[in-house]
């Protein structure tokens, strides 16, 4: 039996808890973003990295407005919006390397959002065999690079001029 060593994922682990107000409002307001894990700001919206992936590199797209339906967001917010989905897919692609994508938004409790007073998008790389046993048997899931590395690559091609 082999055995998968993440040692790194404890420190998220025992930090999962719920978290006063919106992230999402938070987050970018404390101007720290490597720790917020937040790679990069437009005008009207940001990337963040999900503190808790599902996969290595799941991003989220989210407006600075706090909302939630998908009507309120402005023809600008929307138009931004897909260009950083646009623009988190091809680093993603650069970085990672991924053989596929899931991209969506889960609107409203009933449909999976975790946070559903602040819409946001996730686009998630996805690479053959990335399911297996380890969330049906182990309840666990593996990431297989650091999120910090994650993190710095991502930046660096999210902040430089050739996005």
């Amino acid at each position: 039996m082999e055995n998968l060593w993440a040692p790194w994922r404890m420190r998220y682990i025992e930090k999962a808890e719920v978290e006063e107000g919106c992230i999402f409002c938070d987050k970018p307001d404390s101007q720290n973003d490597k720790e917020n894990l937040l790679l990069y700001r437009g005008k009207l919206s940001f990337i963040i990295m999900n503190k808790y992936p599902y996969n290595n590199g799941h991003l989220m797209i989210v407006p600075y407005r706090h909302l939630s339906d998908l009507n309120d967001l402005t023809d600008a917010e929307t138009i931004e919006i897909n260009q950083l989905i646009k623009m988190s897919y091809n680093s993603l692609k650069k970085v990672l390397k991924p053989q596929g994508f899931n991209i969506g938004a889960n609107l409203g409790k009933i449909a999976g959002a975790g946070i559903d007073e602040h819409i946001h998008y996730h686009i998630v790389p996805r690479w053959n065999g990335d399911t297996n046993f380890m969330p049906v048997i182990g309840q666990t899931k593996v990431i297989s690079q650091a999120m910090e590395e994650t993190y710095n690559k991502l930046y660096q091609i999210l902040n430089s001029d050739d996005k």
